[in-house]
């Protein structure tokens, strides 16, 4: 029997066996994935560091848990029916740990997710250094636990790499190879910054990719690179543009709060949403139904 989530994982791999790269809208709550679906995003993207910031507050550390990210990711999912690919980052610990992570997001309507093989968090006495890889052997074991703890095979499991930025295009061939032949249905590579380097990992795997991390802010292709045209014949089916929403979000409740602070009167805010959208991104047409149908509200 198909799943509560199986339409919109469905469409998610429509997305990845296509043959047109997507840029994914960046969203933190259910309000944001309500307005990217709105705006007809084919996939909402739920980051790491995204749920971090929502969630606690708090920078990209790895101090959130897996509870806390699920439980946001639930929330996203039942409001909305566009399909979400969210970042799991190292699965939250070991292998074991990974089998966990992959349950409790498959139970949360998540459409993808992706497993890194960076050391995370980041161990005693390496805070000034650059990030660490995991060993092949154990990169491996993740994504192979990964496959064997998901349930719904619409379910897609990417197998992440950041390797192209800390040790070179070589070792992120050997990667994305491995990871492929574990059985991972897409890669998803950080750090490229060059058609050469794009171009050697589309030349040794026959996966579609995932791009992320090579922009500004860390967002999507680089500049060398972000044509989609060219994304396209490279086999690139996401391309993350960064994380953008969540900052402007910031921006907005500071400078509303810093007028009202300065005694701007409310009537003179500027920026606000309007009544119309506020009543788009809740819903509240579908409330106001609810209610007459079933409170008998006239």
């Amino acid at each position: 029997m198909p799943s509560r989530w199986s339409e919109r994982r469905a469409k998610f791999r429509a997305v990845i066996n296509g043959e047109t790269c997507v840029y994914p809208g960046s969203v933190h709550d259910p309000m944001a994935a309500r307005i990217a679906e709105d705006l007809g995003f084919e996939i909402g993207m739920f980051a790491g560091s995204i749920a971090s910031m929502a969630v606690l507050g708090a920078p990209d550390h790895i101090v959130l848990t897996l509870t806390e990210f699920a439980e946001q990711a639930h929330r996203i999912s039942r409001a909305c029916t566009l399909p979400l690919l969210v970042d799991a980052d190292h699965g939250y610990g070991n292998a074991l740990n990974v089998m966990r992570t992959v349950e409790e997001l498959e139970n949360a309507g998540v459409s993808g997710l992706s497993i890194e093989d960076t050391e995370l968090p980041q161990p005693f006495g390496a805070s000034r250094k650059p990030a660490r890889l995991l060993s092949v052997e154990e990169g491996v074991g993740k994504m192979r636990a990964a496959i064997e703890a998901r349930r719904d095979p619409e379910l897609v499991i990417a197998g992440r790499t950041s390797a192209m930025g800390i040790s070179g295009v070589e070792d992120a061939i050997i990667r994305a190879k491995a990871y492929e032949d574990a059985g991972v249905d897409i890669i998803f590579l950080i750090g490229v910054r060059t058609r050469e380097q794009l171009e050697a990992v589309t030349a040794a795997v026959n996966l579609p990719l995932i791009l992320g991390g090579a922009g500004p802010d860390l967002g999507g292709a680089g500049p060398e690179i972000d044509d989609r045209e060219y994304l396209n014949a490279q086999r690139v089916r996401i391309c993350v543009q960064g994380h953008q929403p969540i900052r402007a979000s910031v921006q907005a409740i500071y400078n509303t709060l810093k007028a009202l602070r300065e005694g701007t009167p409310p009537a003179q805010l500027q920026n606000l949403a309007s009544g119309d959208l506020m009543t788009q991104v809740t819903r509240g047409e579908d409330y106001d139904r609810w209610m007459r149908d079933y409170l008998k509200s006239s």
